[in-house]
């Protein structure tokens, strides 16, 4: 029988989470991946989970990690990661309590890929970040490509 992660930590309120992890157009390498990290974790757990068409909604116990993890994502799938903050609670000091919420995209492009763009100039992918690096196949030259440029899948 498998031990309920949530009851052998400190975290014994089944409900409790500091933020959630949005995971989106995702595949079961990057779920596997992301299941894998938590349960490395001992101050992590998955208190909830919610599944929708395109993705899952993870509620984790954990702020720090849930950036930690959103950041491992995004250097190691590539994609976009959008971080927000919403006031939970205040304390009875006066201290204002967040959760965050943690939007992971998977990129449509992966680097290495070979592609036409719209404007016809065949690349590779160098690069993505908050920009897209590629570089032209027939001249050499490396380019900085919008994400609208490149064709829809």
């Amino acid at each position: 029988m498998e031990k309920n992660k949530i009851t052998d930590k400190k975290y014994a309120r089944p409900n409790y989470y500091q933020g959630i992890l949005q995971l989106r157009d995702i595949n079961d390498e990057i779920l596997s991946f992301v299941h894998n990290q938590i349960d490395r974790r001992e101050d992590a757990a998955i208190t909830k989970t919610v599944k929708f068409v395109n993705g899952v909604d993870l509620y984790i116990t954990s702020q720090k990690f849930i950036r930690i993890l959103g950041k491992k994502l995004k250097d190691s799938f590539g994609g976009e990661l959008n971080v927000t903050a919403k006031l939970h609670t205040r304390s009875k000091a006066g201290k204002d309590l967040f959760r965050i919420n943690a939007l992971f995209r998977l990129a449509k492009y992966r680097k290495g890929d070979k592609m036409m763009t719209r404007s016809g100039v065949e690349v590779r992918i160098i690069h993505i970040g908050k920009k897209i690096f590629a570089k032209d196949l027939r001249t050499g030259k490396r380019l900085i490509i919008k994400e609208s440029d490149l064709p829809r899948d």
